[in-house]
């Protein structure tokens, strides 16, 4: 399945390639299909990589988060927000991040509202 904003669907990224490999110049099989040449490139160079799987998008998210704050100092900043009550702009000095972060964790596990 292709992105809402594609300017190419699977079936069409198929027959792009087709049409390159068949010996046609990826610059007029571009302009055919109104997408760049370094759009058709990609997808040329995808499919000879990995096949039919290289035609299909992929996720734009991270395989890692690498400066995500640690579950132990997340569990610190639910216990300090449970316990005494307090708010980011207390917490983040006692645990020495920012009030921002310490707001962000908060929400993430649905204790940005006292009750």
């Amino acid at each position: 399945m292709s992105h809402r904003n594609a300017r190419l669907t699977v079936f069409g990224r198929r027959l792009l390639v087709d049409r390159v490999r068949s010996g046609r110049p990826v610059a007029h099989v571009a302009a055919e299909m109104g997408i760049s040449r370094a759009t058709a490139h990609k997808w040329v160079r995808r499919f000879a990589a990995e096949g039919e799987p290289g035609l299909y998008d992929r996720p734009s998210s991270p395989h890692t988060t690498p400066h995500r704050t640690p579950t132990d100092t997340e569990a610190r900043v639910c216990r300090l927000r449970q316990e005494r009550k307090l708010g980011p702009a207390r917490i983040g000095p006692i645990l020495g991040l920012p009030p921002s972060t310490v707001h962000r964790i908060l929400t993430r596990h649905g204790l940005n509202r006292l009750c």
